[in-house]
């Protein structure tokens, strides 16, 4: 997982690409500086919307050598780690509200040769112990309710941001900490200063003119 000069990293949401063009807007992020690509993977059950499936992954991971960042909003996620995994995903987030053992997911997918998250709704409390980050890859903590982009950002999760920050860095493991939704010019110095170092951003990257500038903007 590469970093950029200043440690954070930008992984544009492909929900908010013009799908009708995916492997230019592929490319064209790419080119403008992005890090990661982050997929949302909802079944419409778990969240109340459908996006995308395998078939979807497997056709951008033909687009890119990106590293492709998934987000599984799904019910029974375990159920569906290997297909996603073949699929091309370098990383896979569950989420903890549909998993009853964080741990035994996080090692199920490390089985698959991929990098393993975990990701916590806005209201969900932060509940997992301390040395579960020595095999986490990725922490996701949502800052709006997974469903549909372009929401207002929730600054109440910025004390779990911290939080978490501070396990991480106590414990003085590598696992990067992502937030997403509602990140723009504005929340991301906010998300920053609160300890996370990977944002993902949709709106405010494909709805830009400029998507080099927009990346930039959120580096700040």
């Amino acid at each position: 997982m590469n970093k950029s000069a200043n440690n954070v990293l930008i992984s544009p949401s492909i929900i908010a690409a013009d799908f009708s063009r995916i492997a230019e807007e592929i490319k064209a992020v790419e080119q403008a500086g992005a890090d990661w690509l982050h997929l949302d993977v909802m079944d419409g059950h778990f969240v109340p919307n459908l996006t995308i499936g395998p078939d979807f992954i497997k056709a951008v991971r033909k687009c890119t050598g990106m590293f492709l960042d998934a987000h599984l909003m799904i019910s029974n996620p375990l159920d569906y780690l290997q297909v996603y995994a073949e699929a091309g995903a370098d990383l896979l987030v569950v989420h903890v509200e549909t998993v009853a053992d964080p741990r035994k997911a996080i090692d199920d997918i490390h089985a698959l040769g991929i990098k393993a998250g975990v990701v916590f709704n806005p209201e969900t409390p932060l509940n997992l112990p301390a040395e579960i980050f020595a095999a986490l890859d990725v922490f996701l903590v949502m800052s709006v309710h997974p469903g549909f982009y372009g929401q207002k950002f929730i600054s109440d999760v910025l004390p779990k941001l911290r939080a978490v920050r501070k396990m991480i860095d106590a414990g003085g493991y590598q696992t990067r900490l992502q937030i997403d939704g509602g990140i723009d010019p504005q929340t991301a110095p906010r998300a920053i200063a609160a300890g996370a170092d990977v944002l993902v951003a949709g709106s405010a990257i494909f709805k830009s003119p400029d998507y080099a500038a927009a990346i930039k903007a959120l580096r700040g």
